[in-house]
């Protein structure tokens, strides 16, 4: 009898080795699904990002319902288009922080930061405006013009303002998109029709660096290139001077990264404040150009950029949204994001 149960027992036990070839081919197992685990979250997490830029869209068009007009850029020290549309996001006791007639930013041009009496909407994380894909830490550090010291919340979905082709690139003046500085257009001026101009593009979080002399890892560009050699116009011409010559149309392969003097990662910085770099967006470079932003002044050549593969997200003015490719034609792309172009054109 105790010979009968010792031999079930070893039939019943496991070898050394049986043990190790089953541990392997759970690590095989492993391996191979988890891709398709990964492929399957980021397909939710890009229906996510699709999702939260319809919802911009539509907020927007909410906004234009109830004042006949999109909200406009109203300084880079001013807010910005997206804290306008916050009672249209859900996010109205957050909207509720925020007078505009209270100055964002305090002290002289050259140093004006953020106004303490807004430090909790200046610092409150809007869900909706941040890419479920983005890897970027959405939170920035500030000083208050009293001292104190804080954070920014950052942003992923910037407003068009046009092409950036000609001097489109300048924010400051009428531009071929549908926001500048005190714009206030309407579905009027849209002469492309409305579903063939981006309203919307998504781009990724700045790294958080300052000064660094270098490209930005690998990925999307997370920094903005400063363009060297540049100074301010003289109102009312638009644009920037280099050598003398206005810049239009420059080719930034000659550019970068000959002209760019130092590196800045506070792209999208902060949802709240109108300036070019934290909350708008131009179509010069196709998605994720190899070519990094470059800023002049505050201004410059945004491209959208994803942790999606292969492309970004667009809205356009009719609110429906579209997954662009890198490869996009560039001359297509330049005519979606113009308002009043005249382009006859065919979404990819």
């Amino acid at each position: 009898m105790t010979l009968s149960n010792s031999r079930v027992h070893r039939r019943l036990a496991f070898t050394l080795i049986e043990l190790l070839v089953v541990i392997a081919i759970i690590g095989i197992m492993v391996s191979l699904l988890l891709p398709a685990v990964q492929s399957a979250r980021e397909a939710a997490r890009r229906m996510s990002c699709s999702n939260q830029l319809k919802q911009i869209a539509l907020a927007t068009h909410n906004y234009e319902s109830a004042f006949k007009k999109i909200p406009a850029m109203t300084g880079s020290s001013s807010y910005s288009v997206q804290a306008r549309i916050l009672p249209y996001i859900e996010q109205a006791n957050l909207g509720e922080l925020i007078s505009f007639e209270t100055p964002l930013l305090v002290g002289p041009p050259w140093m004006a930061r953020f106004n303490p009496q807004l430090k909790q909407a200046v610092e409150s994380v809007v869900p909706t405006f941040l890419c479920p894909s983005d890897v970027g830490d959405p939170l920035f550090s500030t000083t208050y013009s009293d001292g104190t010291t804080g954070s920014t919340a950052g942003i992923s979905y910037m407003f068009s303002y046009g092409s950036g082709t000609g001097t489109h690139y300048d924010d400051r003046y009428r531009t071929d998109g549908m926001v500048w500085e005190n714009s206030w257009a309407g579905f009027r001026d849209c002469l492309d029709g409305t579903s063939q101009t981006v309203l919307l593009a998504e781009t990724v979080l700045g790294d958080q660096t300052v000064g660094l002399m270098e490209a930005s890892p690998s990925g999307p560009h997370r920094r903005i290139a400063n363009w060297s050699g540049t100074s301010g116009n003289v109102a009312p011409n638009p644009g920037f001077l280099e050598g003398g010559t206005l810049i239009s149309n420059p080719d930034l392969d000659l550019v970068y990264p000959s002209k760019i003097s130092s590196y800045r990662g506070d792209r999208g910085a902060s949802w709240i404040r109108g300036v070019p770099y934290a909350t708008v967006i131009n179509g010069y470079m196709t998605p994720n150009s190899r070519i990094p932003d470059i800023g002049m002044h505050g201004r410059g050549f945004y491209a959208s950029r994803s942790y999606h593969s292969g492309g970004s997200m667009h809205a356009m003015l009719d609110g429906s949204v579209h997954f662009f490719t890198d490869s996009i034609d560039r001359s297509l792309y330049h005519a979606l994001f113009t308002r009043d172009g005249r382009e006859v054109v065919a979404l990819p």
